[in-house]
């Protein structure tokens, strides 16, 4: 039985590289077995992590989602469940897990260094389970090689088996960057890069939903219609004459705007918008109600500013879910086409 540990930092999609993982893994034969030390609590009220609910489903496990996911903390978590029994509920949880598994997937924190306080964070983790690590990279600048080289030189320092890198939803803008400059740095350095797989807006690109989820608010049309994808932000504050023109540079997109702006809200109507977000509490013109009704795009009422919004939804991104055919079917895609998954197979044998 070998352990698999994929870290890496928020949003750079450890889930859906563990997710095609662990399909390819089950199309080659192995028996795979999902395990998350530290996990995050969802926003609903049931304060689960919904990346267990996600692998138990996709996997076919039967395991109780506290045996999965043992520990479930935020940002406050030493007010709270702390430190106590962490480590053998940990080691616990994970005996049950992997009975009968050839492969345990192990799903790293939502920062590498979470827990760290309770010495069990992603790196003492992975080298107390003895698992090899996958580290995931998300690119946006120069300064994510720099993070990316820090974490690698952690890892190895630590004494932890690092089988390799993966960039992963990398913009279209720096995939020739990343293939030109950030991967013979990283391997100028002794670390391997096992893929380089691109942006593709089917699991990369938030929904309507998603948005919902970290605003609130009120729905005033277009409810059927949350599964939306959001590829960009705009802010509706230019003029009226101007509005048509600027909408239409960006497609499905999210426009934020006062609602008393009635003229710019039916100008982006006219354009290619997923969602209307209307901030500071103000209800719109009825025609804009009406029109948006009438096109089918969500129209969302908040009570926060517009600052404020834009600074909500800043953090808002994919979650793949259990339903979610096309986003688990291109997780699958995505390591068969872009990773090297023959070598992270042949270390796992």
């Amino acid at each position: 039985m070998r352990n698999l540990y994929i870290m890496g930092t928020p949003a750079s999609g450890k889930t859906a590289l563990a997710l095609g993982l662990a399909q390819k893994l089950q199309k080659e034969g192995f028996r795979v077995a999902y395990f998350k030390p530290i996990g995050s609590p969802s926003r609903g009220p049931e304060r689960v992590d919904e990346d267990a609910v996600l692998m138990r489903e996709v996997l076919g496990m039967d395991a109780p989602l506290e045996f999965m996911v043992p520990r479930v903390i935020g940002p406050s978590y030493l007010s709270g469940v702390g430190c106590k029994d962490a480590l053998s509920s940990v080691m616990e949880a994970y005996e049950r897990i992997s009975e009968g598994a050839d492969v345990v997937i192990i799903g790293g924190a939502i920062y590498p260094y979470a827990y760290a306080a309770c010495g069990l964070d992603d790196i003492t983790l992975a080298k107390k389970l003895n698992a090899r690590v996958l580290m995931v990279l998300n690119i946006q600048n120069d300064f994510s090689l720099d993070r990316a080289l820090f974490y690698n030189r952690s890892v190895t320092a630590a004494g932890v088996n690092l089988l390799g890198d993966i960039f992963n939803n990398i913009p279209r803008p720096l995939l020739a960057k990343t293939e030109g400059v950030y991967r013979p740095i990283l391997e100028e350095n002794g670390y391997r890069t096992l893929g380089v797989i691109p942006r593709r807006s089917e699991i990369a690109s938030p929904t309507v939903e998603e948005f919902y989820e970290v605003l609130g608010g009120e729905i005033l049309a277009g409810s059927t219609n949350l599964n939306r994808l959001v590829e960009d932000v705009v802010v509706g504050a230019m003029t009226a004459e101007s509005a048509l023109s600027y909408f239409r540079r960006t497609a499905d997109k999210a426009v934020i705007l006062g609602g008393d702006r009635a003229d710019v809200a039916l100008a982006a109507l006219e354009t290619s918008t997923s969602v209307l977000i209307l901030t500071g509490g103000l209800y719109p013109d009825v025609k804009v109600i009406a029109r948006a009704q009438e096109k089918g795009v969500p129209l969302i009422l908040v009570h926060y500013d517009t600052y404020t919004t834009v600074e909500k939804i800043n953090h808002v991104s994919r979650r793949l879910r259990p339903g979610d055919v096309t986003g688990i079917k291109v997780a699958l895609e995505n390591v068969e086409q872009y990773c090297q998954w023959e070598a992270i197979l042949e270390a796992l044998k």
